[in-house]
């Protein structure tokens, strides 16, 4: 199977032009027609001679995932399931902010993190995704734009799909290099997000990296023995592990960390959490933004329920109380499968079952 284009950063590109023996300006001319004019096919890059284009089609695609499944909730979002040249199925999905049109992607096909709440782990990893695939989900929502003749253009993107994106993380570094080139989609560094759950080696490397993109946490409880009950990579990164990393993270980069916090129905939503993710967060609160959500129920993980509007505000006041800054996340697409991997998940069992 060719591999996708979009993976291909322009450095990475220019060095394969001068491998065929052609000058490395070609790069630049070839992602003009896949940023900027958006081409569906190498033929339409009208300046390209034809020899040229035909290399490029021996050696890539430029269009390797389908839409299967489109759904649109009456608040503008949409969520997309890819079907990939593979056969496997993908969720990428658009939310529409007062701010701009942000993109939720997909690091890996299935997760194999297993949070005992989250749908995308009810199939496990099958395999990452390449750095095209996740490039290329940016580039099908943009181009629903185009086809909708929307003036519309993706200006945000959360890495925060299915999978763990640092257990992708040479695929999702180039992703990262492809959409924020200023001579491509130019999506701003700080226009980008990235979560984890908390691979701590990870985290270090990530510091490392001199970038400004926003790096958020999955964290859920503030206690070792809350989270590993609910997160079986905390037995693999305990707390005192994970916040020392991100100690490294805020001294190396000064930049703030976003901590998710998904509330659960008595189980991580009660004031004493809440005062135990105060006391957790105090050292480095003027860094640190916590980001309340709401659970969305998934079928098979009956045994977790959402958490009361009251439970929630007591539960924001208590961390406002104790000066921690933090707000409840606007919920998207409540109206569809809106669990990150419902949708996924659904598909799969109803095709397993024709």
């Amino acid at each position: 199977m060719k591999p996708s284009i979009y993976g291909m950063t322009m450095e990475q590109l220019k060095t394969w032009f001068v491998d065929q023996g052609q000058k490395p300006f070609r790069a630049e001319q070839v992602w003009d027609w896949l940023y900027t004019k958006r081409v569906t096919s190498f033929e339409e890059m009208s300046n390209i001679g034809k020899a040229t284009i035909a290399l490029l089609e021996d050696s890539f695609n430029i269009d390797t995932m389908e839409v299967a499944v489109k759904q649109e909730s009456k608040d503008g979002t949409i969520k997309f399931l890819f079907r990939l040249a593979d056969g496997n199925l993908i969720e990428t999905v658009l939310m529409r902010f007062s701010y701009g049109a942000s993109v939720c992607v997909t690091t890996q096909v299935g997760c194999n993190i297993g949070c005992s709440f989250c749908a995308s782990g009810l199939l496990k990893k099958s395999r990452d995704l390449s750095a095209g695939e996740i490039v290329e989900q940016i580039m099908k929502v943009q181009k629903h734009f185009d086809a909708e003749e929307k003036n519309e253009r993706v200006s945000h993107i959360v890495v925060m799909g299915i999978g763990e994106p640092f257990d992708n993380y040479e695929n999702l570094m180039s992703f990262l290099n492809v959409v924020n080139d200023q001579k491509g989609l130019a999506i701003g560094a700080r226009h980008i997000t990235v979560s984890t759950s908390g691979i701590v080696p990870k985290i270090y490397e990530y510091a490392e990296e001199g970038l400004q993109i926003n790096l958020a946490i999955s964290i859920h409880a503030p206690t070792n023995e809350l989270r590993t009950r609910i997160m079986k990579i905390n037995r693999a990164y305990p707390v005192e592990k994970l916040m020392a990393a991100i100690d490294y993270y805020l001294e190396k980069t000064n930049r703030r960390i976003t901590f998710e916090y998904i509330l659960l129905h008595d189980v991580n939503d009660h004031e004493e959490e809440a005062r135990q993710l105060a006391k957790l967060l105090q050292d480095k609160r003027h860094l640190s933004y916590v980001n309340l959500i709401p659970y969305n129920p998934v079928d098979e993980h009956g045994q977790y329920q959402r958490s009361t509007p009251e439970a929630i505000k007591a539960f924001y006041e208590t961390l406002k109380k104790n000066g921690i800054n933090c707000g409840v996340r606007l919920e998207n697409g409540t109206d569809i499968d809106a669990a990150c991997g419902q949708l996924r998940s659904k598909q799969i069992k109803k095709k397993q079952t024709v």
